[in-house]
């Protein structure tokens, strides 16, 4: 016998739908960089900030290492790791969370610290996660303009209002490349309610060569409203997404209580131990990008394109809004190359484009293209 299929008469709540919480339709859903070149040409991709030089041999044998152990789950704590980071960066161990890259960790410090009729303070250039993990927690994300595209410091403690509960300083600063002072860093903190915790997102950390940059680690461990969150992912671990933060312990028990017990694998974090002890490759890193992070800025830099400082592995070069020499047209210039960079439309900048510095050659390839086009020296 063959069951007809009944017909289901139409009701208005069969139009309805679950509702999701307050705020997540408003997000603009992140783009990364793109990857692909056009068909025929070999793509270099310097659209992602990802390391220059790779992974560290160390990590990459400890994670072949742990190939035979994948039926297995991983240490809940990663104690290994967190101890592993403490002894190399000198801090309390039982004071980090590890997640899985540090978007987990600033989604997590969201959804603890952040509800519906909260609001976050976040710079006009900064990080286009932070106004994602903000309307994500049914918050309301509050940008504070900038100063020469760098975080300004006043106009971050002129947004804070009795709503706020939370402030997202990256520095050095994505998409920008600025970075601030430690003393900066420390009178943004000075101007802010005791309620209001301060988040500093230290992504490009490895990469800063300025005498005056400090951390943050000083001022989470001594005050009881700032965290510091760091990544393995610009260091040659992108692929594993391991991040981590270092803060006051009520905070590291909030944020223990919430993450996933499992949430960073094996492999994760057998190569995040060995990158972290392995400093000479992260010295042998930190130098590749100066060199050429400062090579390519001089190099482009003109009277008609202008090179943000950076302390990132990255620079920002602003071009003419004039026919011809637009960042759109560079783009196409560079992608016709296989040279793959990262447009900034999306950040507000549609006049800027962003080079993560690569290899020699890359870099090399990068000026020649730009310089033809139009700019530098």
């Amino acid at each position: 016998m063959v069951r007809r299929p009944t017909r289901l008469m139409q009701s208005p709540a069969m139009n309805q739908s679950p509702t999701p919480q307050a705020g997540i339709l408003n997000i603009d859903p992140y783009v990364p960089g793109k990857s692909a070149a056009p068909h025929g040409v070999t793509p270099i991709k310097l659209s992602a900030n990802e390391s220059p030089l790779g992974a560290s041999p160390a990590a990459i044998a400890a994670f072949r290492s742990v190939s035979e152990g994948l039926a297995s789950y991983p240490d809940g704590s990663c104690r290994a790791l967190r101890q592993a980071i403490g002894e190399v960066h000198g801090l309390d161990a039982e004071r980090i969370v590890v997640g899985a890259g540090s978007d987990e960790i600033l989604h997590l410090l969201a959804q603890s610290y952040l509800g519906e009729g909260d609001e976050a303070v976040i710079s006009r250039y900064g990080f286009a996660v932070y106004p994602i993990v903000t309307l994500g927690a049914g918050a309301t994300a509050v940008f504070a303009e900038a100063r020469d595209y760098g975080v300004d410091v006043d106009a971050m403690l002129g947004a804070v209002t009795p709503r706020t509960r939370m402030v997202f300083l990256d520095n050095p600063n994505n998409p920008t490349g600025t970075c601030l002072s430690g003393a900066e860093v420390r009178r943004l903190h000075a101007g802010l309610p005791p309620e209001v915790l301060l988040v500093i997102d230290n992504a490009y950390a490895e990469y800063v060569t300025a005498g005056d940059f400090e951390t943050g680690a000083d001022l989470a461990a001594t005050t009881r409203n700032v965290v510091m969150v760091r990544t393995f992912s610009k260091m040659g671990l992108a692929a594993l997404r391991v991040g981590w933060m270092f803060g006051p312990a009520p905070i590291v028990d909030v944020l223990n209580r919430l993450r996933g017990p499992f949430n960073v694998s094996v492999p994760g974090q057998a190569a995040a131990e060995a990158a972290v002890r392995d400093v000479g490759f992260t010295r042998a890193l930190c130098d590749h990008n100066a060199r050429w992070r400062d090579w390519l800025s001089a190099e482009l830099g003109s009277n008609r394109l202008r090179v943000l400082p950076s302390q990132g592995n990255f620079i920002l070069v602003l071009f003419p809004d004039e026919p011809g020499l637009t960042a759109a047209d560079a783009n196409a210039a560079l992608l016709a190359r296989g040279l793959i960079v990262r447009e900034m439309t999306g950040y507000g900048l549609p006049q800027a484009l962003r080079i993560s510095i690569g290899t020699e050659a890359a870099m090399r390839a990068v000026a020649e293209v730009l310089k033809a086009f139009g700019g530098g020296k």
